[in-house]
């Protein structure tokens, strides 16, 4: 028994109702071989406009063409260079009947020229959103037919039908893009490209895989420089770049702020990422116009390579992360192909860093000792406090270890009061015995410290807390960060000396010279690198400088300590020039608390040689 026009209508809906992006042109097809045999025509096709290109693109057709040439001239048919039907169809709103009539006897010879067919009638029925026509169906009969009125209105909701279909599916593309892309570049996101990177290191495809991880080189200089505005302009315009760069379908992905990963879409060898690094790092160097100014960044890019079935997508992108890191480390606009030797050095960082804060908390951090002897005498005149961590599978961690790890991670701050406080305690317990009456505790500080508000009165309460004399605690200060604000600096500094602190440069003839601030700077003592002492007695280049700080001190009245004494030809030179104060292995290692409690008892150390000064 045949459907009526409505159980027609309602059947296409109830087969529509479900249809997604994946399913659509399939369901669509069925649904046109179904209204084909009710209608009695001989071929029907669904079309969507797409009014960016003025193009009409095929859907869905029934009967399906067979031998169809490529490309199918049908697939994408610009309005510009379309048939009287198809280019009517790209603004109509309502439907166009067009049979054999003279009215139409040119569109007639053309089909009958191109399918041999002598005259068809065609119902092209406009798909509308709003005022908007988003496509057509079309219903062709071969020969003379006439619609009536009622077929007409059931085609009419049809089409009303699957254009709610298009329109859903289009809005499920624009959030399933959205959820995938970043929305400042439009390029895909981390959740895009961890779907990709787990699709392509399945067991069974194509390998290798490689991954660019990119960061841009100090973009906050822009940002603090022309505003937030202007950096997200200069990141956009690096995408694009990016884009251009990246040829072919590679995946290119921001992670966020200014980092990027591009993964080429062929496998590749370690060596040909490398080189499309390098292409890259060229073409995203050239300067980017913003608000008249004429900017460029360079761009840091590390390099990994995972294999499919072998490595995971957290496998890969760690590899590059760790080779960006290790280009970064290098001074940026570098570019580090990952390698076992990074991932051990990874895994180390890592564990550092995870284990950092649990180390104070579990007693795992642990004070030693390097003294400070005349070398006239033997006496120790100071000892300097050294951070230890007995890592529970790492052994005993010297201070290089840890301290950079602790800095990037703003822990250095915490550690800095540990160790003052851990030091000034056990200070006290030795001078309660009656030992190290007159050494002075040495303690260094860090440039997170210096600039931390409330420092000056922290070290004064510690000071107060524990009962140390004035003058008993030094707070050693690299000569780099005196300069890196000096202002600052002088403030603190002299808030330091008011709560009887001495004050000490570290570190000093490094390359960034204090020299022009020292007289206003409240400074107790220099320590000579231990750069410059290590080799005296055999680098007269050396000893020039070593010569002309002991006179720099001099003239300022102040102490002076040579650090990194090791060898008997250098305490010697020190001796000779009026250099007496020194530390290094030659006089002693660092030493645990109670050994160090024991050297303050002996009041002194042994030393070996013996020289008259030279003055």
């Amino acid at each position: 028994m045949a459907r009526t026009l409505d159980e027609v209508v309602t059947a296409v809906a109830t087969q529509l109702m479900a249809v997604n992006a994946a399913t659509n042109a399939a369901v669509s097809q069925r649904v046109l071989a179904e209204l084909v045999g009710h209608f009695g025509v001989d071929v029907s096709f669904l079309r969507h406009n797409d009014h960016n290109i003025h193009a009409t693109k095929l859907i869905a057709e029934w009967p399906v063409r067979t031998d169809i040439p490529d490309p199918d001239p049908l697939a994408l048919v610009y309005f510009a260079d379309a048939d009287p039907v198809f280019a009517a169809a790209e603004n109509a709103k309502e439907i166009l009947v067009f049979r054999p009539e003279p009215a139409t006897d040119d569109y007639q010879r053309r089909i009958e020229e191109a399918r041999n067919i002598p005259g068809v009638t065609m119902a092209v029925v406009p798909m509308l959103s709003g005022d908007v026509t988003t496509g057509c169906l079309g219903f062709v009969k071969f020969g003379d037919r006439e619609w009536t009125p009622e077929e007409l209105n059931a085609l009419k909701a049809i089409a009303s039908l699957f254009a709610q279909l298009q329109a859903r599916i289009a809005a499920e593309d624009q959030l399933r893009f959205l959820a995938e892309h970043d929305d400042l570049t439009g390029l895909n996101n981390r959740r895009a490209l961890i779907a990709h990177l787990d699709q392509r290191l399945a067991p069974g495809q194509a390998g290798p895989v490689s991954a660019l991880f990119l960061d841009l080189d100090r973009l906050k200089a822009i940002n603090d420089y022309l505003g937030h505005t202007a950096g997200d302009w200069f990141i956009r315009v690096f995408a694009k770049r990016l884009r251009e760069g990246a040829e072919g379908p590679n995946l290119i992905a921001r992670l966020g702020g200014d980092e990027f990963v591009v993964v080429p879409d062929s496998p590749m060898t370690a060596d040909e990422a490398e080189a499309l690094a390098h292409r890259l790092q060229m073409m995203l160097r050239e300067r980017v116009s913003i608000d008249g100014e004429m900017l460029t960044r360079t761009v840091s890019i590390g390099v990994a390579l995972g294999v499919p079935g072998r490595d995971t997508t957290s496998d890969l992108l760690r590899r590059a992360d760790q080779a960006l890191l290790a280009a970064k480390s290098a001074g940026g606009n570098k570019i580090a192909v990952f390698s076992d030797d990074m991932s051990l050095k990874g895994g180390f960082r890592n564990d550092i860093e995870l284990h950092l804060q649990s180390a104070i908390e579990n007693g795992a951090l642990v004070l030693h000792y390097l003294p400070e002897v005349d070398m006239r005498t033997g006496e120790i005149l100071a000892f300097e406090a050294l951070v230890r961590w007995q890592h529970p599978t790492r052994g005993l961690l010297s201070p290089n270890a840890f301290i950079g790890v602790a800095e990037s991670i703003n822990f250095a701050g915490e550690l800095g009061r540990w160790v003052m406080r851990a030091a000034c305690a056990e200070f006290r317990t030795w001078r309660s015995k009656g030992i190290g009456d007159d050494a002075v505790l040495r303690l260094n500080v860090s440039p997170v410290q210096l600039v931390t508000e409330g420092f000056v009165k922290t070290v004064a309460d510690t000071i107060e807390e524990f009962g140390l004399d004035r003058g008993s605690v030094c707070l050693e200060i690299t000569e780099s960060v005196v300069v890196q604000d000096i202002e600052t600096t002088r403030i603190t500094l002299a808030g330091l000396k008011e709560a009887g602190v001495q004050i000490a440069i570290d570190d000093f003839g490094t390359g960034y010279s204090v020299l022009s601030h020292l007289k206003s700077l409240p400074v107790d003592t220099l320590k000579i690198d231990k750069s410059f002492v290590r080799e005296l007695g055999t680098n007269q280049g050396d000893l020039a400088i070593v010569r002309a700080v002991i006179a720099l001190a001099e003239s300022f009245g102040l102490e002076l300590v040579a650090e990194g004494v090791e060898t008997e030809e250098a305490a010697l030179t020190l001796l000779r020039h009026g250099c007496y104060r020194a530390q290094g292995f030659l006089l002693s290692r660092p030493v645990a608390g109670d050994a160090m409690e024991a050297l303050l008892a002996q009041r002194r150390i042994p030393v070996q040689f013996s020289a008259a000064p030279v003055r």
